[in-house]
């Protein structure tokens, strides 16, 4: 019998496909249950992405958490911040503490602040747009 190895890979390469497929659909019918918009989402998802936060806070509390960073990374991102370290360290430390004024995790907050910073990075020129 004929053996086909390609023909596996393809197959697993389909079922990652379509694991990807069904995570991004699941992404965009929670953000639309929370009623965030694709932005306050990609926050809510740097904030959430961790037991302690969901454990100790509230999913409203981590809603309201992602548009407040959403509007603060705004207000203070400049058109060229993630090249100016200034501005970079500035809008760290605005990040910083908008999680702890939400009683976000100590533990996880190092981890959380570069998350919403390097999702920041992902969307700049969203942010810019809007």
């Amino acid at each position: 019998m004929l053996s086909f190895p390609f023909i596996k890979s393809n197959k697993a390469q389909y079922g990652e496909l379509i694991k990807l497929s069904k995570e991004i659909v699941h992404g965009d019918s929670e953000a639309e249950r929370l009623k965030l918009s694709t932005l306050e989402f990609a926050f809510y998802t740097a904030v959430a992405n961790n037991n302690s936060a969901k454990e100790l806070m509230q999913q409203d509390k981590l809603r309201e958490l992602a548009v407040v960073l959403l509007q603060r990374v705004r207000e203070n991102a400049s058109i060229d911040w993630t090249i100016k370290e200034s501005v970079k360290a500035k809008l760290k430390v605005i990040v910083k503490r908008t999680l702890r004024q939400f009683g976000y995790p100590p533990d996880m907050e190092i981890l959380a602040t570069e998350t919403v910073l390097k999702q920041a990075e992902m969307i700049t020129t969203e942010l810019e747009r809007n």
